[in-house]
């Protein structure tokens, strides 16, 4: 059988944002405990690489445009698997806080470059009517890389930490030669119309960036806690147990397209928040039940890969000759959320606890989806008219 042009972008496009994503992303706090038992690491050490990781992220997502200007779309795409697959190793064999740091660095890179750069690749080369449903299929890509590492997570409970890093420089070689030979060429993106290009984006973005604040945060607390929750009453596998039961259900995430058509993007964000505020108050309230963590994690797993999957749809939607400069700056306002969240969590549990904590959250993420499911329903629904 013969893949259409968005079957085979939306396949190459899952393939590398699961591994950048789904793997990469998360590889280094699940790695953790090991690489600090290992390498004998202070917790200061080991905390300045995690941020490191994230400016490497960031510096992706800042230069991916100015390089497919140059280059084409697709070249972020491959850069982005090669710093995947290159980090990886580095990790994989490092034996000191410097290689460990470049390696981690280099794989927490991969997002920036990747994500954002689809949306100009499916915008430029996939049959309108296609779009949708192939921005979803790649963002979804997400749940498949959760899935392996959770599967990878078993076998280093048995052997070592090294043994996730080097599935990920191995899954990360595979999607990038899978990108390479299903995604077509395409010539450097044209350049923006200046300023006011800038401010007509920004305009049309502002109900979109402010999601992204919101959807972004609460899904930042969900992840930096949820193991800390876990780990105090449940056995040891129920960690990786999560990761691989936000990933199954997750790829719900794929239908993300067909209903944002039908209801509207807008209303599809609102509801993802009131599906992410039930996960996080059934782990603040009974977070020392197996049942209840588990119904958790598949509830999140829904909120959390329908919720980035529509935000792509979404940009793409309000923005189409700007797809990949859209959906970029609604990641760099979420990435920006994503370090002030934790900031603000870890003062206030002190004197809140954290489990009263989630349910903050939870609270903040029910009332905002309420507030966009109204401006929703006072604008008319539709994705369109949350422009200028």
């Amino acid at each position: 059988m013969t893949l259409s042009t968005g079957g085979r972008v939306g396949l190459a496009g899952a393939a590398v944002v699961g591994v950048a994503f789904g793997m990469a992303r998360y590889a280094y706090g699940l790695t953790l405990p090991g690489i600090r038992q290992d390498l004998e690491l202070s917790e200061l050490v080991l905390g300045l690489i995690a941020g490191a990781t994230f400016a490497g992220y960031l510096a992706g997502l800042l230069l991916a445009g100015p390089l497919a200007a140059r280059r084409g779309s697709r070249a972020p795409t491959t850069l982005g698997g090669t710093c995947g697959a290159a980090g990886a190793v580095i990790v994989t064999v490092a034996q000191s806080p410097l290689p460990l740091a470049v390696g981690a660095v280099l794989a927490g890179s991969a997002g920036g470059w990747v994500w954002a750069s689809y949306s100009d690749i499916v915008t430029r080369t996939v049959p309108p009517r296609q779009q949708p449903r192939t921005l979803a299929v790649i963002t979804t890509g997400t749940s498949g890389g959760l899935v392996l590492l959770g599967g990878l997570a078993v076998l280093a409970a048995v052997g070592s930490w090294r043994l996730v890093w080097g599935g990920i420089a191995l899954a990360a070689v595979a999607a990038a030669v899978v990108n390479l030979g299903l995604v077509p060429r395409a010539g450097p993106a044209p350049h923006p119309d200046g300023q006011r290009g800038a401010s007509s984006l920004t305009r049309t973005l502002k109900v979109p960036a402010a999601y992204s604040v919101v959807y972004f945060a609460v899904i930042v607390i969900y992840f930096t806690y949820a193991a800390d929750v876990l780990t105090r009453d449940l056995p040891a596998a129920a960690v990786p147990a999560l990761y691989a039961a936000i990933g199954v259900t997750g790829t719900v995430g794929v239908a993300t397209g067909a209903v944002a058509r039908r209801v509207g993007s807008l209303r599809v964000a609102a509801l993802c928040l009131v599906t992410v505020a039930a996960a996080l108050a059934l782990l603040g309230l009974a977070g020392d039940s197996l049942a209840a963590t588990a119904a958790s994690a598949c509830v999140f797993g829904v909120g959390y890969m329908t919720g980035s999957a529509v935000l792509a749809v979404w940009t793409a939607e309000l923005v189409p000759e700007r797809a990949g400069a859209a959906f970029t700056g609604c990641l760099i306002v979420g990435a920006v959320s994503s370090v002030a969240a934790p900031v603000l969590a870890g003062a206030v549990i002190p004197g809140l606890g954290l489990e009263a904590l989630l349910v903050l959250t939870a609270a903040v993420s029910l009332l905002s989806g309420v507030a966009l499911w109204l401006h929703g329903a006072s604008a008319g629904g539709t994705a369109t008219e949350t422009g200028p």
